[in-house]
């Protein structure tokens, strides 16, 4: 995914959130962090980077004006017009594999994680 990226400047959570502007619409910052699953600092770090490039712009909620709405800038939807199909990297990843085996190791690892983020957070 990252070398599918590199030509077009983009990390994959950058992609991430482009994907989830271009296919979900204006999001609020706060979601993002969540839907993500990406620390509040680290986000804003990614949403400067993208602010920064032209690509999304923040606007203050008109209900809460310290809550930013995030959404696609016409040269950010240039770019995810112009971006490669990357659904080609799960289909080469999981290709003839049983539906069910991925839904398991995919439950494995999220409570895995989510255990060492728990532990963490008690230290």
């Amino acid at each position: 995914m990252e070398a599918m990226l590199r030509p077009y400047d983009l990390g994959t959570t950058q992609w991430y959130v482009l994907h989830r502007l271009a296919n979900t619409g204006p999001t609020m910052q706060r979601d993002l962090v969540k839907v993500l699953e990406v620390e509040r600092a680290t986000l804003s770090a990614i949403i400067a980077v993208l602010v920064r490039k032209g690509l999304v712009e923040q606007v203050p909620d008109s209900v809460d004006q310290r809550q930013k709405l995030l959404r696609l800038t016409t040269a950010g939807e240039a770019l995810w017009q112009a971006l490669p199909d990357l659904t080609a990297i799960h289909d080469i990843a999981f290709k003839d594999l049983d539906e069910t085996a991925i839904a398991t190791a995919v439950q494995v690892l999220r409570t895995a994680t989510e255990r060492l983020e728990h532990f963490m957070d008690r230290s």
